[in-house]
């Protein structure tokens, strides 16, 4: 498929529809407007254009974002972090964004996760257990003292069910 060019005042309407369907940030926009071959002028007015009148704002995008992948994806900080770097948020609304999400959300997101997932892990020790399951919590991007507050309320959770 060839990109087709279009006119300044096509991509602006065509963008500004497309943000009013769902949140995009900056890096998304300026993206398809690459591809649609325009000129970097026309890009840089076009994205004022976008962020005067609200229809993209990163802070507000990456507040969504993170939300929607700890509560919906069940992932943590270091996997949100890592997918809005890669939409190249500015890392002090990374960090700002992030900062507003409490342990007690991380925790009541990991916790069930990793009851789940110990039901069905196998090991010969209770170290082997925990091992695999802190592999599992750091691969979803948990940090290592969330993981291991979860994994001691987990252990009581089995030891009170015996």
């Amino acid at each position: 498929m060839t990109n087709k060019q279009i006119s300044e005042s096509e991509a602006k309407s065509r963008l500004s529809a497309l943000c009013a369907q769902r949140e995009h940030c900056s890096y998304e926009m300026i993206e398809k407007m690459q591809r649609w071959e325009l000129s970097e002028e026309a890009q840089a007015m076009i994205m004022q254009y976008l962020t005067e009148h609200k229809f993209i704002d990163d802070e507000r995008y990456a507040r969504a974002m993170s939300i929607d992948k700890l509560r919906y994806n069940k992932w943590g900080r270091k996997k949100i972090e890592q997918a809005l770097w890669q939409k190249h948020i500015d890392s002090d609304i990374i960090t700002h964004v992030l900062d507003e999400i409490d342990d007690d959300e991380y925790l009541s997101v990991l916790r069930p996760l990793l009851q789940s997932k110990r039901h069905s892990t196998k090991g010969k020790t209770e170290y082997e257990i925990n091992q695999k399951l802190i592999r599992f919590a750091f691969s979803r991007g948990y940090e290592y003292r969330l993981i291991r507050q979860c994994l001691d309320d987990v252990e009581e959770d089995v030891y009170q069910d015996d």
